[in-house]
C-alpha cells in the first residue's frame, strides 16, 4: 500500500497543520512518522525511529512520536524522558485507543489530528509555550518504505 492510499496528500496536510496548531501552545514537540511495515516489536521500531528523527534533541526533552506501520496495522505513541516523568502511566494507552477506533473506522487523519490536538493540551499543562520558543523538530510527516 502506498502512502497517499493510507492518507491522502489533503489529509498530510491538515495532519501538518494540526501539529503547527498544537504546539503554538506548547515548547513540546510532535511528530507522526509513517512507514508500511514494522518487525513484530511496534515498540522498538518507534523507538528506533524517535531515536533516528532526533525527537531526544529538545530542550525540555519534551519530544512526542506517533508511529505508524499502516500495512502491518500497528502504532505506537511514546514520549520523551520530561513527558513520562509528569503524565499518568496509562497516558498514552488512553491516546491510543482513540487512535485505535478512527483507525477502525477507516479514517487515520482524523484519528491522527485528534490525537495530536489532545496531546499538545497535555504538553501545555506541563510545558507551556516558552517567550523564547523555536520549532525545534519538523512539523512534516516523516515516512520510510
Amino acid at each position: 500500500m502506498q502512502l497517499d492510499n493510507f492518507i491522502s496528500k489533503a489529509d498530510q496536510g491538515r495532519v501538518v497543520a494540526a501539529i503547527g496548531e498544537a504546539e503554538k501552545m506548547t515548547s513540546g514537540e510532535i511528530r507522526v512518522h509513517l512507514t508500511p511495515k514494522c518487525g513484530d516489536d511496534v515498540m522498538r521500531d518507534a523507538i528506533r525511529a524517535f531515536n533516528r528523527l532526533g525527537m531526544y534533541k529538545t530542550r525540555h526533552r519534551n519530544g512526542v512520536l506517533i508511529f505508524v506501520a499502516f500495512e502491518s496495522r500497528k502504532f505506537a505513541i511514546i514520549g520523551d524522558s520530561g513527558i513520562d516523568e509528569v503524565v499518568s502511566t496509562n497516558y498514552w494507552d488512553e491516546e491510543k485507543d482513540i487512535l485505535l477506533t478512527y483507525f477502525k473506522q477507516g479514517d487515520p487523519a482524523t484519528g491522527l489530528c485528534a490525537v495530536i490536538a489532545r496531546v499538545g493540551a497535555k504538553l501545555k499543562a506541563y510545558f507551556p509555550c516558552d517567550d523564547d520558543d523555536v520549532n525545534e523538530l519538523s512539523n512534516e510527516i516523516s515516512y520510510e518504505e
